[in-house]
């Protein structure tokens, strides 16, 4: 499994960050490995949705479950990527800190590729939180 980390300080309160990464729909927006999401069913604060990613436009499927406020915790379940993806926030005085955690790998043959994809998924990520911050900055 490929670890790969980044972390933010956004000049924002969490309430502000927190409604931007909870908004799963505009996932795309920021996340640029993400092309399109479609949800499928949500129970209380899990939502199960299936998800195309920019790696060859591969399909995967996600169960996401959302910690108000705290943590967005989300386990690829079917597809090109095993693994999970975690997004945690945390309030210092004024500023929100935002850190993402992957702990993935390609299935199958596709395997082969983690490390090469995995530079792609770190600056990517780190573009991602950027962003993030631009937008709750503003």
């Amino acid at each position: 499994m490929a670890q790969i980390q980044a972390s933010i300080e956004i000049d924002a309160p969490i309430d502000k960050v927190w409604s931007i990464v909870s908004d799963l729909d505009s996932e795309p927006k920021f996340w640029k490995g993400t092309k399109e999401v479609r949800n499928i069913s949500k129970e209380g604060n899990t939502i199960t949705r299936e998800v195309t990613i920019a790696f060859k436009d591969s399909k995967c499927m996600q169960t996401v479950t959302l910690y108000p406020k705290e943590k967005i915790q989300i386990q690829f379940t079917k597809g090109v990527i095993e693994g999970t993806k975690a997004l945690t926030l945390a309030q210092t005085g004024s500023k929100t800190r935002l850190d993402v955690i992957w702990d993935m790998k390609l299935t199958g043959m596709m395997g082969m590729f983690t490390g090469m994809i995995k530079k792609h998924i770190q600056s990517g990520s780190e573009q991602a939180l950027e962003s993030i911050k631009q937008e709750a900055q503003r």
